[in-house]
């Protein structure tokens, strides 16, 4: 096939498989990652789910499966099945069945007790969970099922049995919630986020199918997802700042995200968020910049106590009777306190990791943009053009050196048996100058008492610059015979051509 269609095409899939991993809820579907990643998610999910469950109607046989609820959620790893009591066959229930996750830094005795303690947990903005049991390698739980369905579901105007990507991913009518379910709703959340951030328990997994509409009040759900050491469902988008580094802040900067999205009914194009559209009150815009702009994210979080200082929550009046109940041995909060460090250390390193990873494709990329290409070219164009000036310059230095010390080093030019007459060499002289140069090598002849021999001798003379004045004898700078150009020169020709 042509190399330029097939080039295209690979283009064309790139920017599609971009579109598709860029959208939050699509690049966490099953089929994507299978896709993307067949090697690592080979397993059968329901299927193990399916066992684990059996296995566990063995020892508890008051419990009975309606049937499988499919992608109900958006989790590969957990699974959802619609139950019923087998003496109250009328009620439904749902059962979660869970993995464990990369985070899990409990003790499997630990783990175990925790997960059994979470039916204990009464609070007015907790859903209940009625059973709860959990071995080395996942965890099973049974709550009541709720035909309105989560927040997200409100949101959505969405089905609660329905697949998570037929709700949430393309939804036909895009609206928020009113002013009024805003604040009370908010309000609500940030009350029992403050209550787990005093109890010591991490939770780390607030968005808005976490949160189950029970009348006019919101329930926390899937507390065991942190006993679990399950990822956020928003991980991709703090663990990209490092001032969001503890379980506290994530809970902070997941409640901007559910506040996004209960305002303007559907979730934000990105993190951070650089303008806001116009919302119901500005008093929702300055939470929202607290939780999602390009500041918090770079400077830290606020505390959950300091959003409910804050105008749009501070005047909500909460009335229920329900007093808050969760009891926590002293050796688990210990181990809580434990297993929270360590999630947070990993969350820092992965932090890090992605940060290092961005400069260095920062710097990639800078490198490998056009402009840089241009500037490349020109410096090495003026280095060339710099270096080849070096050189023609050492060129003459060294070749004029070799005159040199050839000269100093030879014998008399002058033949003795031919001197040259004066006229001849002053006719034939020739003057050179050389500049920067420091030594003027001049010559002298000497004539002795007798006629027939004559010897000359080379001196050096030492002076700055060009020579004040044509040296006579001065090699470089006197006239010089055609004798001194070589010593076998006749001398008739001398003689007969004095002016030549």
């Amino acid at each position: 096939m042509d190399r330029e269609f097939i080039a295209e095409r690979q283009k064309g899939l790139q920017n599609y498989l971009n579109v598709i991993t860029t959208n939050h809820i699509l690049s966490n579907c099953e089929l994507v990652k299978k896709f993307l990643d067949p090697n690592n998610y080979s397993a059968n999910y329901t299927e193990i789910a399916l066992q684990q469950v059996s296995m566990f109607f063995r020892s508890e046989p008051k419990w009975e499966v309606v049937e499988p609820l499919k992608d109900i959620g958006w989790r590969i790893r957990k699974k959802y099945f619609l139950m019923k009591i087998k003496n109250q066959p009328k009620e439904r229930l749902v059962l979660s069945w869970a993995d464990l996750g990369p985070d899990k830094y409990l003790s499997d005795k630990d783990f175990q007790c925790l997960i059994k303690l979470l039916p204990s947990c009464l609070h007015p903005y907790i859903y209940r969970v009625t059973f709860a049991t959990a071995n080395e390698s996942s965890a099973l739980l049974i709550r009541m099922f709720n035909e309105k369905g989560t927040l997200k579901d409100l949101i959505y105007k969405a089905k609660p049995k329905d697949p998570f990507l037929k709700k949430y991913c393309n939804p036909k009518k895009i609206q928020g919630l009113e002013l009024q379910q805003i604040k009370t709703y908010g309000r609500q959340i940030l009350e029992v986020l403050k209550f787990l951030h005093d109890k010591g328990f991490p939770y780390g997994h607030l968005h808005a199918s976490n949160v189950m509409l029970d009348g006019d009040t919101c329930r926390l759900l899937d507390l065991e997802n942190s006993l679990l050491g399950l990822p956020s469902f928003y991980r991709s988008y703090f663990s990209q700042f490092r001032k969001i580094n503890t379980l506290e802040s994530v809970d902070v900067h997941c409640f901007g995200h559910l506040l996004y999205e209960m305002t303007y009914g559907r979730p934000p194009d990105s993190v951070p968020v650089d303008s806001f559209p116009p919302a119901p009150s500005m008093a929702v815009v300055a939470v929202l910049e607290s939780t999602l702009s390009c500041e918090a994210c770079k400077n830290g979080m606020p505390t959950v106590s300091r959003l409910l200082q804050m105008p749009l929550f501070s005047d909500v009046l909460l009335t229920t009777s329900e007093k808050p109940q969760f009891k926590i041995p002293t050796k688990l909060k210990e181990a809580l306190r434990i297993a929270k460090e360590c999630t947070e250390k990993r969350l820092m390193e992965e932090q890090k990791q992605i940060h290092q990873h961005r400069r260095l494709t920062r710097a990639q990329s800078h490198h490998g943009s056009e402009e840089e290409r241009k500037k490349r070219k020109i410096l090495a164009r003026k280095k060339s053009k710099r270096s080849a000036v070096e050189n023609s310059d050492e060129h003459p230095a060294k070749y004029s050196n070799s005159n040199n010390s050839g000269s100093g080093a030879s014998s008399p030019l002058t033949s003795p048996s031919s001197p040259t007459p004066p006229s001849t060499s002053a006719a034939l002289g020739l003057s050179k100058r050389r500049k920067g140069r420091d030594i003027c090598i001049t010559s002298t002849s000497s004539t002795s008492t007798s006629t027939s021999t004559t010897s000359s001798s080379l001196a050096s003379c030492e002076h700055r610059g060009f020579c004040p004045a044509l040296t006579p004898g001065c090699e470089w700078c006197g006239p010089r015979g055609l004798a001194q150009f070589h010593s076998e020169f006749p001398k008739r020709n001398s003689e007969k051509s004095p002016n030549l």
